[in-house]
């Protein structure tokens, strides 16, 4: 029997319990999900490297695979590239097992079609210029395990993150990570502490990676894309953390001749035209701060 699927005799009396210690145990699992991250921080972060390193230049896609509990985070967490990034869909893709109708409904079956996954690969064209992020509590998915084979054997960079030591998925792809958030306090749960351990590291390999690729100025969200009036208010806050003389009145006219992009509009405020920000902001790999150094003083 694997880690997730052990049965903790501890907690066999689960539903007895005042409500307040469901809670604690609960609350405990959750906190071993926390440190199960920690424990493999750094492979984490030779991961973003090695990621970041094949999406600098060209047009490779980050892909993010998984079925299940597994998989609906993984989709979760790079629907968020492009609003809070502005990492471009056609850069972007999105692989459950089950497709769209597994999101909001588990459909029995799909996680073990391993065919299925295959002519998605195939499908997809996967190729050297992709990351691909696969996402399995057990490590032993044969949708997720195949789609990360099939990757690999194209070229592309593929990180797999399993709760499980010594599992097919880890075996399966260039860098394999293992969440060791132990057992479930609700037996086989695995939407728990393994949930919370995996959606932590989805979470800390996609931001790290668009820091990275210089897609933060600082701690700013300065190429997000999402726009409301919330938003409008933000980026005239980042504009003036950027540049602090900066007039609210200023900072709006600059994104207005940026449409809206808070890079090109620090540039334009800066005295340049939207051609020229956009390619200062080109020779500089997108790197706002690279781009804003690079100015006469």
């Amino acid at each position: 029997m694997t880690a997730t699927e052990t049965i903790l005799s501890d907690f066999a009396d689960l539903d007895t319990r005042d409500t307040s210690d469901v809670i604690a145990a609960l609350l405990a699992s959750q906190q071993q999900a926390v440190e199960a991250v920690q424990r493999v921080h750094i492979e984490l972060g030779a991961a973003v490297d090695q990621a970041a390193q094949v999406l600098r230049h060209g047009e490779g896609r980050l892909v993010m695979v998984g079925a299940g509990a597994s998989g609906r985070l993984a989709v979760q967490d790079g629907a968020e590239m492009w609003p809070t990034f502005g990492w471009p869909s056609e850069r972007l893709l999105l692989s459950m097992a089950g497709g769209q109708k597994a999101l909001l409904h588990s459909i029995e079956g799909v996680e073990d079609d391993a065919d299925d996954a295959g002519r998605l690969v195939a499908q997809a064209a996967i190729n050297a210029s992709d990351v691909v992020i696969c996402v399995a509590a057990s490590g032993r998915s044969p949708w997720t395990c195949e789609w990360a084979a099939q990757a690999s054997a194209r070229g592309a960079l593929t990180i797999g993150l399993s709760g499980n030591a010594d599992a097919p998925l880890l075996a399966a792809v260039s860098i394999g990570i293992h969440l060791s958030s132990g057992a479930e306090v609700l037996a086989g749960s695995t939407r728990m502490a393994a949930g919370t351990a995996q959606k932590i590291a989805l979470n800390l390999l996609s931001t790290t990676l668009m820091v990275r690729l210089n897609r933060t100025y600082g701690n700013l969200m300065v190429d997000m894309a999402a726009s409301n009036t919330k938003l409008d208010v933000r980026r005239i806050a980042m504009l003036q953390t950027i540049l602090p003389n900066l007039t609210a009145a200023h900072a709006e006219r600059a994104l207005a001749g940026a449409n809206g992009h808070v890079k090109q509009a620090a540039l334009i405020a800066k005295g340049l035209s939207v051609r020229e920000a956009e390619q200062l902001l080109h020779a500089n790999d997108g790197s706002l701060r690279a781009a804003l150094e690079s100015l006469p003083a």
